[in-house]
């Protein structure tokens, strides 16, 4: 296989070897070698883009524009609300003018829960009160012109309010020295010392950045010595996984050993971060035979791997290596996020083929039915996937800064122009904990399982609607028969609850259904002891009528705490007796392993 090209020296040459390489996985409209200079000049387009596709956003405003221009009513409503804001405004900025902070006047517009841009005192005085409710207004009103326009087409809304979003935040008042106050203070109090550290803390991000590193990606939390910690070998290698069976730490355990398979996305160890903090450590401590898949991370060569690569030599030869090593007939499964996705195809597969190893499945945040992926989706539609299609052709993978670029637009005030704001203007050092340094730590994703993970799940839901292939034979969820237990997080902008949810009407099985506080990560990481934290869990039986998530929230009582006890618990009354741990291959490296270190 040939290496991507890079255009230095020789590049005619280089192009022209690009040109002429055979592509070795080719989708339909690749079937000739001219559609290699779409491929190319979208990859260098996407350079330009921050990997947008231009005809995806063009389409969304295009559809959006040309509805509203068909809706006169719909103009003369949004007409009508600018002229109302603008009056409220301006006699709100005339009362605040005259009057003193003592006595505020009644605010025009209230900010949303979850913006607190806006929320310190200083905010009170004129006449940044008139500018931050000014903002607000505008805001407001945007939301109202890119919303229930008649006859747009619900995807380009979606695309065209997050855009608007996130360019007013972006220019939001909260982001500049002029018309940010807490800033202004700051300056005057550390006389100009804030915007010097803050001018420091750009240079290292870019000088990170320029190397490759993520901020935070810094030496307070050391991979395998002040995370990924927990004591363990490696048992077992191929050239995606390594797997590590950790040691035990009690006289006897469990019968039936536990296999996490964390996504591939991340680093394994957001299920292993400090002791205080890891899942493994806890169910280790409670006589669990705990073993860990460490996914590699890919690089240009590996552009070839496929979804059935990673079911098959990242679940199946994890399973084969487990129960070969404990001797144990069944285990118990785990799977987080994309690694919970793959191993429900991996179990629809054992199913169907009479491959009875698994006692129960354990899905934490992990979608199977792709329909309503959340705002994840804003980035999925044939135009854009093609468009990324191009982007990974060129270097045979998706890298990490394209993967975190996404997952931070998803939550823009809160990563990234509140940090913005913390650290540039205010000169504050940067919080670090070990989920935060965990996720600085993202790997890269195969062009080929991204296109089809992309393409058979997103775009197509080829799983849920029972198109999926293993093997060249479709399977079924409604197969799987042992035990499942899905958890949900309430605010997850990943794998949104509901879209959880959906386990119950695609199985046909047991379903036990535990929602809890939080999001997609901290959400999953909720060691006892937690503030905060709560959960609702209730089983479900395939025999008994459907429900609606709704109406499951509504009806099923909270719990204070963390909600691994729970699990725990169920877990506990399918993992069998207690026995003597199994024995640890002496001659194994020790974990963390190799794979989880790889830049």
């Amino acid at each position: 296989m040939r290496d991507k090209p890079s255009f230095g020296q020789h590049g005619f040459e280089r192009l022209a070897s690009a040109w002429l390489a055979p592509l070795t996985y080719d989708y339909p409209e690749r079937s000739n070698e001219f559609s290699r200079l779409d491929l190319m000049s979208d990859a260098w387009l996407g350079r330009l883009t921050g990997n947008i596709s231009p005809a995806a956003l063009t389409n969304a405003y295009a559809d959006w524009l040309m509805h509203l221009a068909l809706s006169p009513s719909k103009r003369a409503v949004l007409l009508e609300k600018a002229w109302k804001n603008c009056w409220r405004w301006t006699m709100y900025s005339l009362n605040c003018a005259c009057k003193d902070d003592q006595s505020p006047s009644a605010l025009c517009i209230t900010p949303l829960p979850q913006d607190r841009r806006f929320s310190d005192p200083a905010w009170q005085a004129w006449p940044f009160n008139a500018i931050s409710q000014g903002f607000l207004l505008q805001q407001q009103w945007w939301h109202r012109a890119t919303t229930g326009v008649r006859g747009l087409s619900q995807h380009h809304e979606d695309v065209v309010t997050f855009t608007v979003r996130q360019i007013l935040d972006m220019l939001a008042p909260s982001n500049f020295l002029l018309t940010n106050p807490v800033v202004q203070q700051a300056t005057l109090d550390n006389g100009g010392g804030n915007l010097i550290q803050g001018w420091l803390n750009a240079a290292a991000d870019w000088r990170r950045s320029v190397a490759g590193s993520q901020p935070g990606s810094d030496d307070k939390f050391v991979v395998g010595k002040d995370v990924a910690v927990t004591p363990g070998k490696v048992v077992f290698h191929n050239k995606l996984i390594e797997l590590i069976q950790y040691s035990p730490s009690t006289k006897t355990t469990y019968a039936r050993p536990l296999l996490f398979v964390p996504a591939w996305i991340m680093k394994y160890y957001i299920l292993d971060l400090s002791p205080q903090n890891s899942l493994v450590k806890y169910l280790v401590d409670l006589g669990y035979t705990v073993f860990m898949v460490s996914w590699k991370n890919p690089h240009a060569e590996d552009r070839e791997l496929s979804m059935e690569d990673y079911r098959r030599l990242g679940v199946m030869e994890a399973i084969d290596a487990v129960t070969a090593l404990t001797g144990a007939p069944q285990i118990n499964a785990v799977g987080y996020c994309l690694g919970g996705t793959l191993l429900s195809i991996a179990a629809a597969t054992m199913a169907r083929d009479g491959d009875d190893r698994l006692a129960s499945v354990s899905l934490f945040a992990a979608q199977v039915d792709f329909q309503e992926p959340g705002e994840l989706s804003l980035f999925i539609d044939e135009s854009q996937v093609s468009f990324l299609e191009a982007v990974m052709w060129e270097q045979g993978y998706l890298d990490t800064k394209q993967m975190a670029g996404a997952f931070q637009l998803l939550r823009s005030n809160d990563l990234i122009w509140s940090r913005r704001l913390n650290q540039y203007l205010l000169g504050l050092p940067e919080q670090q904990n070990d989920l935060m340094a965990w996720n600085a730590d993202a790997t890269r994703m195969p062009y080929r399982m991204h296109s089809e993970y992309l393409r058979q799940l997103f775009l197509h839901n080829d799983l849920a609607e029972g198109r999926y292939l293993t093997d060249g034979k479709p399977i079924s969820l409604g197969d799987i028969h042992v035990p499942v237990f899905a958890v949900g997080t309430v605010t997850d902008h990943v794998a949104p609850w509901r879209s959880v949810f959906k386990i119950h009407r695609l199985s046909d099985t047991k379903v036990t259904f535990l929602l809890t506080s939080g999001g997609h990560n901290a959400g999953v990481v909720s060691p006892p002891g937690h503030p905060h934290r709560s959960y609702q869990i209730a089983t479900h039986s395939d025999r008994e009528p459907a429900i609606d998530a709704d109406t499951w929230q509504q009806t099923v009582a909270h719990h204070e705490g963390s909600w691994w006890p729970a699990w725990e618990a169920w877990l506990r009354g399918r993992s069998g007796k207690r026995v003597a741990p199994p024995s640890m291959p002496a001659h194994k490296s020790a974990a963390p392993g190799k794979y989880v270190l790889q830049p």
